[in-house]
């Protein structure tokens, strides 16, 4: 996944349906000597409103949250998308407009306190670690780094099959992916981290070997290859939002004929189209074990 030199102003035509990070604040400059527990935090996607549908099929929301010894208060750092799955996942096709339209940013959210009943009554809030105040101050310094340069999100992961060792193509770039760097900063930091399973949700698309297309100037552009970029667009069309349920259903079969039947899919990856020559089983939603990191430095006690 591709950093960038730094994050470009969001299109007002972008809109959430729920506001980013309402609550937000910047990550405080805590003391040296404070001891900080690190708790792992994961709960069903959009959990306060569907409860715990999305957790019976595995579709898990990631976050971490810190408690100080020295102020008592506690706080919660997840990375989520701008606004919202749908936009980050497939684009607009905007009129009078060539080429799709994303809508795809990702970036962290920090703010004060854990809702407990939250993370607690559908998923996990587990100690995974303690870390000095030294170590908190920084990690936020690689956050900002992070957040100013890693500022797509990419909802699919695709690999060659089902296979644990087989390749992966692309990596997805998502709340999870966000939390294990976290770790894995803090584990190079010198954390030491609790022996416990951790599992984390990935969507994957199988494929064979992507064929790259180009950008949007060589596809959409005035010199562009008109055919593909038609072709881009007839594939994005059905993924759009639907005002009735007789529409969305003729376009799932529009989405089944061309994914599952024609094998095809269209990638949008680092600001680049690829294609991809859909193989079975096409999706699969996993809830794999990813376990919590060893650090490069050597480990301190708190």
């Amino acid at each position: 996944h591709r950093r960038f030199d730094y994050r470009p102003k969001t299109d007002p035509y972008c809109q959430a349906r729920y506001t980013f990070c309402p609550t937000g604040s910047a990550i405080p400059v805590v003391k040296e000597e404070d001891v900080i527990e690190v708790y792992r935090l994961q709960a069903p996607v959009w959990e306060f409103k569907y409860g715990d549908l999305l957790g019976h099929l595995k579709i898990m929301h990631d976050a971490v949250g810190f408690k100080s010894a020295l102020t008592g208060k506690n706080y919660t750092m997840e990375w989520y998308e701008l606004f919202q799955l749908g936009n980050c996942t497939f684009p607009h096709l905007r009129p009078g407009m060539d080429a799709p339209f994303w809508c795809n940013q990702g970036a962290a959210c920090f703010y004060e306190g854990i809702d407990d009943a939250h993370w607690k009554e559908n998923g996990t809030l587990v100690l995974v670690t303690t870390i000095s105040g030294t170590v908190f101050n920084e990690m936020a310094k690689w956050v900002k780094y992070d957040n100013e340069t890693g500022i797509y999100y990419e909802t699919w992961r695709v690999q060659a099959s089902p296979d644990k060792r087989s390749v992966v193509w692309f990596d997805a770039y998502e709340c999870s992916k966000f939390i294990l760097r976290t770790y894995q900063k803090l584990a190079d930091l010198g954390a030491v981290f609790k022996k416990i399973q951790t599992n984390y949700t990935s969507i994957i698309l199988f494929s064979g070997e992507p064929v790259y297309l180009g950008n949007e100037t060589s596809i959409f552009g005035p010199l562009g290859n008109k055919s593909l970029a038609a072709a881009i667009r007839d594939f994005y069309y059905p993924f759009k939002p639907h005002r009735t349920v007789g529409e969305f259903f003729v376009d799932l079969f529009k989405i089944i004929d061309r994914v599952i039947l024609k094998r095809q899919f269209y990638l949008f990856y680092n600001l680049e189209y690829w294609f991809l020559p859909m193989k079975y089983p096409y999706l699969k939603i996993i809830y794999e074990e990813v376990p919590l990191p060893i650090g490069s430095k050597t480990s301190f006690s708190v």
